[in-house]
């Protein structure tokens, strides 16, 4: 009370005021700065890995297959949501929305269809291996350049159908409904999506669940198409064992070490196969599950969950589009000697381009499909 009395001094109180503001403003500068620097390598390394990835397709006329198109797709959708999306989600998430409520729109729109065009590329890169290794005689007639432009257009036609759908009819209005407590202006603020119940459950469904089940499928297939393929390798090598090997003992024997070596081969490419695969399912779902769950939840709660919570939930999956290109990239043979020879690795490029020339072209690449070529 003593503050206040007439003629008190009140230096003291106004350097309390000036301390307590330095501390706010301190701490939210730090908090700010960490932000930042967690989440910008997020965009630099989209923008490096499919930047690299849209050289490799211009420099290379080998990089020419449909599953060089769908991962060009790929690498373009991703692309654009590191360039046009990524830059304004992170002023948003590290300060506050400065760009206005009719961008905040068109910002929405670009992030739902170069996202959704991201994860149904995916689903095409999934169809072409299925197809690859489950059906390899029929391959080329049913990847034909024909069908691989028809899906690369269905997966951009639906994903902008989706989006302008979305953003025009399935999105709340500024003036909020009474579901959600924050004001118009606070909402023009954050620039967070709030969709209504139905366009959240079918975009989520459409856009994610149906697409994560259909991959779950085809790499489940595409694994037990590959120990199967182990099974017959190994059953091949034991009957060509058996016809080299004489009935001595020390034919025998050398028929055993044999059989063991096969069979651990076999097992050993049939595992590197499964990590690969599940490596690829496991990244693409932790990516993207915590986003679409809130999608779906966050309308049937009330809109009561944080917005911190569906921040992270958002850039863990733009973190996706950061990692596809290593991830593909690293499976890909053609994509990783390119990718050690672009960066400029002197002696080891030269030998993996001089190798590169003796690899077949066109698409005769997947006619013959074997265990290898899940696993290397």
């Amino acid at each position: 009370m003593a503050w206040f009395f007439p003629g008190h001094d009140l230096r003291p109180l106004e350097q309390h005021t000036v301390n307590s503001s330095s501390s706010v403003l301190l701490q939210s500068t730090t908090t700010k700065v960490f932000v930042l620097c967690l989440l910008l390598p997020i965009p630099i390394f989209a923008v490096l890995g499919n930047l690299l990835i849209l050289t490799l397709a211009a420099r290379l006329r080998k990089l020419q297959t449909p599953t060089d198109a769908f991962m060009l797709s790929l690498a373009m959708a991703d692309f654009l949501v590191a360039v046009l999306v990524m830059p304004f989600s992170l002023v948003r998430s590290i300060d506050t929305w400065h760009f206005g409520s009719r961008f905040c729109q068109v910002h929405f729109l670009l992030d739902i269809t170069f996202c959704t065009s991201s994860i149904f590329n995916l689903s095409c890169v999934a169809l072409d291996r299925y197809i690859a290794v489950c059906d390899p005689l029929r391959y080329l007639a049913r990847m034909s350049p024909t069908q691989v432009t028809t899906l690369l257009l269905l997966c951009r036609l639906l994903s902008l159908v989706i989006s302008s759908l979305c953003v025009s009819f399935g999105m709340h209005p500024q003036s909020p409904p009474a579901g959600i407590s924050s004001t118009a202006q606070q909402e023009n603020q954050t620039c967070l999506a709030t969709f209504y119940t139905p366009y959240a459950l079918v975009s989520s469904t459409v856009c994610f669940f149906i697409p994560v089940g259909f991959m779950l499928f085809a790499y489940g297939k595409i694994f037990l198409a590959a120990q199967r393929q182990a099974r017959w390798i190994h059953a091949m090598e034991q009957i060509a064992g058996k016809l080299q090997s004489g009935q001595s003992s020390v034919g025998n024997n050398h028929t055993e070490e044999g059989r063991a070596t096969v069979e651990k081969s076999s097992m050993k490419k049939a595992r590197k196969a499964a990590k690969k695969l599940g490596l690829i399912m496991g990244v693409f779902v932790i990516c993207w599950l915590p986003f679409f769950c809130m999608n779906m939840i966050h309308p049937l709660w009330g809109y009561t969950i944080s917005p911190l919570a569906l921040e992270v939930s958002m850039w863990l999956g733009y973190a996706n589009s950061s990692l596809n290109p290593f991830l593909y990239a690293s499976i890909n043979r053609s994509y990783r000697h390119s990718f050690v020879a672009i960066l400029g690795c002197a002696i080891l490029g030269r030998q993996l381009r001089s190798c590169l020339e003796y690899l077949p072209s066109g698409g005769q690449i997947h006619t013959l499909v074997t265990l290898e070529t899940i696993s290397r």
